[in-house]
């Protein structure tokens, strides 16, 4: 029996078009973080599990990691996400670090999980953390840094939105305001986490099956339902709107709008999942109709450093999936030709390979990147080759050429001919 040539459930082979694709739209992302003075870092793929287990939540922990137990009988996951492993490192070297801290990486993660539209079980995810700030104007940079990144792919405000809470907030409402237990809170956070996904009789019920017999019998799920019908941070209640977690929403959306990034909102049902967000979380949401879904998200988990025995740093930080951004790119036709890195295809017409070498060489020291055929094939096949490996110029190179001095390169998509010099052609090329 034949062995499959598909990769494993949930992840992709890159062949070369696919990791132009990836290189252009990292290329991107970096110059953009490094613009705002992050630094890369990056770490092991494989982490302890209990760092994972004390709190990325439940359902990542439980349902979607990678779990193994190592020929030590160490406890090993794929980590699923980067927070936690970037939060190790900084504990590590709490003292030795300078603040603000402000860092980024491009991982490969994994979760084993449904694949679908947006989401796969192996992804790539741009991390962007920045450590040592207590205060929203953190959170206000990276918003910024979001925005300019979508500047630069040449997306317009109108095709997403950024949508901003908090969970502080979201505790207050649920524990002082509406009385409920931390229990009963956490369980109602998760379900407002994924309450666009299902339809509102199940949304009602889930709110039900959480809520304790006391708090049934009251107006809690009223004025719940109520609440989280606001649109606007002035739609809330009174009591509620003099909350610190309140002024701090209202001072990243005014600043936000100041820097003049008019497509941010408050949404007071955004939770984001993972169980560490102490105070302000976001997302950034495409607008368009295929793709009506979160791209990212991010927040403020200013205790997750504490967790690793060192004093606590306060941190915001976001992640962007690589294949969020790919869909976006591809329904705002936001994606340029990505040309072949190979720009020049040199045919050898008769027994010239070691003739040719020097004339070769010259061209990769003037900058030229350039894939030799040294199959021995008629001129015609060669051309053929170049044009099947989506590379624009071919070069022949034959004994008349390497004894004159002169070479002829064709465009094989205009057709036209150029006939020079090296240094003539690479300016050509150029």
């Amino acid at each position: 029996m034949a062995l499959s040539s598909k990769p494993y459930k949930g992840a992709r082979d890159f062949y070369p078009e696919d990791k132009r694709l990836q290189k252009y739209m990292f290329g991107v992302l970096r110059n953009v973080a490094e613009s705002y003075g992050y630094n890369e870092y990056d770490a092991p793929i494989l982490e302890s599990f209990e760092i994972f287990a004390a709190k990325s939540g439940q359902e990542i922990v439980d349902d979607q990691t990678y779990v193994f137990e190592d020929r030590g009988g160490r406890k090993v996951v794929v980590r699923p996400e980067m927070t936690p492993t970037v939060s190790r490192m900084v504990a590590a070297k709490r003292q030795e670090l300078a603040y603000p801290l402000r860092w980024y990486s491009i991982p490969n993660l994994w979760r084993y999980e449904r694949p679908q539209r947006g989401r796969l079980r192996e992804h790539w995810q741009l991390n962007v953390d920045i450590f040592g700030i207590e205060n929203y104007h953190a959170e206000i940079e990276l918003l910024s840094m979001i925005s300019d990144m979508f500047k630069a792919f040449g997306a317009k405000t109108n095709m997403y939105e950024i949508r901003i809470n908090s969970r502080k907030l979201i505790n207050y409402i649920l524990e002082d305001y509406l009385g409920l237990s931390e229990q009963e809170s956490h369980d109602i956070c998760k379900l407002i986490d994924k309450m666009h996904k299902i339809d509102r009789s199940k949304f009602i019920s889930g709110i039900d099956a959480v809520l304790s017999p006391e708090h049934k019998e009251g107006q809690v799920n009223e004025k719940l339902l109520s609440i989280l019908e606001a649109k606007r941070l002035q739609d809330l209640p009174a009591e509620v709107m003099a909350h610190d977690s309140v002024v701090e929403l209202d001072q990243v959306l005014s600043g936000l709008e100041k820097k003049g990034i008019n497509n941010a909102l408050f949404d007071v049902t955004i939770m984001r999942g993972f169980d560490y967000y102490t105070g302000i979380v976001f997302e950034a949401v495409d607008k368009h109709l295929e793709n009506n879904r979160s791209m990212l998200g991010g927040g403020r988990y200013d205790g997750l450093v504490g967790l690793f025995g060192v004093a606590s740093v306060p941190t915001v930080g976001f992640g962007w999936g690589d294949v969020t951004l790919e869909n976006f790119l591809k329904l705002h036709h936001l994606l340029p030709d990505l040309v072949n890195e190979t720009s020049l295809y040199v045919c050898l017409v008769g027994d010239v390979a070691g003739l040719a070498d020097d004339a070769i060489n010259e061209f990769r020291k003037q900058g030229v990147n350039i894939a030799v055929d040294y199959s021995g094939k008629k001129l015609g096949d060669q051309i053929k080759n170049a044009d099947k490996a989506h590379i624009k110029h071919v070069l022949i190179v034959g004994e008349d050429e390497v004894n004159s001095g002169k070479f002829k390169i064709k465009n094989l998509e205009s057709g036209k001919e150029y006939v020079g010099t090296i240094t003539e052609l690479v300016k050509e090329l150029e």
